[in-house]
């Protein structure tokens, strides 16, 4: 079951679960239940978690002038 944090509809996926790691190469995850799998892969051990989970980049806020806030 998926946390508020990020929403309640988050997709199955080893690079969230519990069990899964990196490997170094960052392209495959190292499974402890199944081995070396891809990382949008799930098996029945799928465990969520949540703070594995990298947040997208925060929106870019518009650079303003002094003369903007001018009367």
């Amino acid at each position: 079951m998926a946390s508020k944090l990020f929403g309640t509809n988050v997709e199955p996926a080893c690079a969230y679960c519990a069990h899964g790691f990196w490997a170094s190469d960052h392209q495959m995850i190292l499974c402890a239940k199944k081995g070396v799998v891809a990382p949008h892969y799930h098996c029945r051990k799928y465990v969520y978690a949540p703070l594995k989970r990298v947040p997208k980049k925060a929106p870019r806020l518009p650079e303003y002038d002094k003369s903007d806030f001018e009367l």
